[in-house]
């Protein structure tokens, strides 16, 4: 009895999954979601091709570079092809909302291919790089603490990016911010600090500094601070007059040192929010409460309705309209 119980139940299952089949999706969205994937896949390839050529240089005791935009190596352009599926990312949604077709089976797709491109490949580069730069031993301690910051740095990744979907609205006015840093913008930190390191600067210090930044990014992935949506709160819609001058002279910036602006967009997002968090939520509370100011939803300050001077207190803890008289 208890088995033709399972098998009905079985077949309930299987006719509830059958209804669920997708049938319909979006093909141009689907499609630049995927190449934002690709890239990410074509960045752990790089970053695992240049280990692997600096290996062989190195037995040679030559220098190997690969051409691309100049000479540069395949660790720079690892970095990239991040930034590129950071650029298809933020087109697919748009693109997505743009002709009315945003979908579950979108939304499922992105965050998969945001694992590859926005927790694999920065945390696989920033190990290889590493490794192949400061010649690290198997089994060390200093190879142990860089490869378990690149694990902490994909679980946070895959965690920040769970939770998204989890808490993600669909309505386009509620995308004025993230709660947590978001995956692109953490993997632009390592990515574009990699990229300083290989086309611009070869200190050993930025090598150093790379398993820090990735442990202080994980966290801040599944934090609750939140991060503006760059593109909806100072690009879209109509803005004032300086805000077109702001966006100009980041371009110069770019113009200028692009590895250098890379380095100074990325880490400055992540670093200001949390900034105004701890200024908001650790300093303010503690300031005198004679000056007035108290905290707000996320870190607005009000002023206190100042004193009625025709009232004061008195050594008893009464009021007394006639002390405040002339």
């Amino acid at each position: 009895m208890s088995r033709h119980k399972t098998e009905a139940a079985g077949r309930r299952l299987l006719r509830r999954v059958r209804r669920q089949r997708l049938k319909y999706i979006t093909i141009l969205p689907s499609l630049v979601t995927i190449l934002n994937g690709v890239c990410g896949f074509t960045a752990i390839i790089f970053a695992g091709k240049g280990a692997e050529l600096s290996a062989k240089a190195d037995a040679a005791g030559s220098q190997m570079h690969f051409l691309t935009f100049g000479p540069t190596t395949y660790f720079a352009l690892a970095g990239y092809m991040i930034l590129l599926a950071m650029i298809a990312d933020m087109l697919d949604g748009r693109l997505a909302r743009k002709v009315k077709s945003t979908s579950s089976f979108g939304g499922q797709l992105d965050s998969l291919c945001d694992v590859v491109s926005f927790g694999v490949a920065p945390a696989l580069l920033m190990l290889k790089v590493m490794e192949d730069h400061l010649s690290l031993i198997d089994g060390s301690f200093l190879h142990r603490s860089v490869w378990l910051a690149a694990a902490a740095y994909m679980s946070c990744a895959a965690i920040r990016l769970a939770r998204f979907n989890v808490e993600n609205e669909e309505d386009e006015s509620a995308h004025m911010s993230f709660i947590g840093l978001p995956s692109p913008g953490a993997a632009g930190a390592l990515a574009s600090l990699v990229i300083l390191h290989e086309e611009t600067l070869r200190a050993n210090a930025i090598l150093y500094m790379l398993p820090f930044v990735a442990l202080g990014i994980s966290i801040l992935m599944v934090s609750r601070i939140r991060y503006p949506h760059l593109l909806n709160q100072y690009l879209r819609g109509k803005k004032p007059f300086d805000y077109l001058i702001r966006v100009l002279l980041l371009l110069a910036f770019v113009w200028w040192n692009i590895q250098v602006a890379l380095v100074v967009i990325f880490c400055g997002f992540a670093a200001i929010s949390f900034a105004k968090w701890l200024y908001f939520r650790i300093l303010v509370p503690h300031l005198p409460a004679r000056w007035g100011l108290r905290p707000v939803g996320d870190g607005y300050l009000v002023a206190a309705a100042p004193p009625d001077p025709s009232v004061m207190m008195t050594d008893q803890g009464q009021t007394d309209p006639e002390a405040g008289r002339l």
